[in-house]
């Protein structure tokens, strides 16, 4: 066997060992509700088993290595259980790296996998959960950040109450995320990542068609002595079907320079196709 990673650097074991139990918490998650469900007389695939794809295109002015021109494709896996999420997303940044990129010359870049947990329900919200891993496998190495990344989100949704003055057809709610990301190995001559990061989201759904979302998403970067950026984003979506998404995103810089998670502006269209 490689004793790169089946041996020696307990840091390099690691990723092997996260994936492995990536894959199999979903089914550990789907078998609980599957018992529960057939207990129920449903059927425990089609009430419960969702799978969503995403495909989306973005031209960013490069502020950090992960906010570059690329396209990307996303696949979600919906469980009943514990674990409730399983998620692949890899980006293709286009090796021209400024804002007009070059749709046509893309290059691999770091992949994310995400295992997310089911939704606990307080008074008036919901509060979710997931770890996330990302692998330095952008190619070349200058499209990605070149380290092994770990990061714990925590994720509040509420919907709000509307004043008497705004009909029935709009439904407002606002999010609150709160993600911490720090990497752990990788190329010792690429610095280091530790940021947390927020998102604060409203978003306005009207008669269940038409979505507009008001997003700020500041960041303290840890490595740079606690130093701040953020940026402030806008977008509309229209619900085609039951099955198909599709959305239109401005993002801009607020302040920060060289923050991850930050760009000087953003224009991203995405279509997503859940059955």
């Amino acid at each position: 066997m490689n004793k790169r990673f089946f041996g020696g650097d307990s840091l390099f074991n690691f990723p092997v060992i996260a994936l492995f139990f990536t894959m199999l918490l979903p089914g550990i998650g789907l078998g609980s509700g599957v018992d529960s469900l057939k207990s129920a007389g449903a059927d425990p695939v089609k009430k419960r088993l969702r799978f969503r794809c995403e495909l989306k295109r973005e031209a960013t002015d490069r502020g950090t290595p992960d906010e570059t021109t690329n396209s990307s494709v996303k696949a979600d896996v919906f469980f009943y259980g514990v674990v409730s999420l399983l998620r692949l997303e890899i980006p293709f940044p286009d090796e021209k790296t400024d804002f007009e990129g070059n749709f046509f010359d893309p290059r691999l870049g770091d992949i994310k996998t995400r295992v997310g947990f089911r939704a606990i329900r307080l008074p008036g919200m919901k509060v979710s959960s997931f770890v996330e891993l990302t692998w330095p496998t952008a190619s070349p190495s200058s499209l990605g950040n070149g380290k092994y990344q770990a990061s714990i989100g925590i994720e509040a949704a509420m919907r709000l109450s509307k004043p008497d003055s705004i009909v029935q057809t709009h439904k407002f709610t606002f999010d609150l995320l709160i993600q911490q990301v720090a990497s752990y190995a990788g190329d010792p001559e690429r610095k280091g990542i530790n940021y947390t990061k927020f998102e604060f989201n409203l978003t306005d759904t009207w008669k269940k068609l038409i979505w507009f979302k008001l997003s700020g998403k500041p960041v303290i970067d840890w490595e740079k002595k606690a130093n701040t950026g953020s940026v402030a984003e806008i977008e509309i979506g229209w619900i085609i079907s039951h099955h198909f998404r599709l959305w239109l995103l401005g993002g801009k810089k607020l302040w920060g320079e060289g923050i991850p998670g930050t760009y000087d502006k953003r224009l991203s269209l995405a279509v997503a196709y859940q059955f």
